[in-house]
């Protein structure tokens, strides 16, 4: 029981602030929609038509995504997942063509250029290590409360 405490304060803490980190750029973003449509049409990714679409979806299912990680809902974890994937993707397309613009992670205040997409992109593959180790912690939890309903079963039938 002592082995797993130390991981376990691990998980707690690294659930918390990755759903804390999500909410808060998702409700920054929200707070501001079209400076995060323009700092999203530098990358010329996205038609101009579809901007505000993605300036309020987008952080709103951070947002969620993020809230939904601190309060333990399913599915939240996965989106997370899936977004810090499309996020590596975007900067990782920033940096290979050397675009000197501003991340879009948090505000405006984070425009710093190429240093700023290299950071946010060291930064996301973090995030998405203790996504992977919230997966499988959870998994590991998981499989030993089935194992030990099992168990319960079958000293029961004895």
């Amino acid at each position: 029981m002592k082995e797993k405490f130390p991981l376990h304060w691990i998980y707690i803490i690294a659930k918390l602030s990755i759903g804390l980190i999500f909410a808060y750029a998702g409700f920054v973003k929200l707070i501001d929609p079209k400076a995060f449509a323009k700092i999203i049409s530098q990358y010329d990714i996205i038609p101009d038509i579809l901007l505000p679409y993605f300036a309020i979806g987008l952080p709103a299912i951070e947002l969620i995504a993020g809230l939904g990680l601190i309060f333990n809902l399913r599915g939240s974890l996965f989106a997370v997942f899936l977004l810090l994937m499309i996020f590596l993707s975007v900067l990782g397309y920033g940096i290979y063509n050397n675009m000197n613009v501003d991340c879009g992670c948090f505000s405006e205040e984070e425009i710093n250029g190429m240093n700023s997409l290299k950071i946010a992109f060291y930064r996301d593959i973090i995030m998405i290590s203790a996504v992977i180790f919230i997966f499988s912690y959870k998994k590991y939890l998981n499989k030993n409360r089935f194992f030990r309903l099992k168990t319960n079963i079958k000293e029961e039938r004895i």
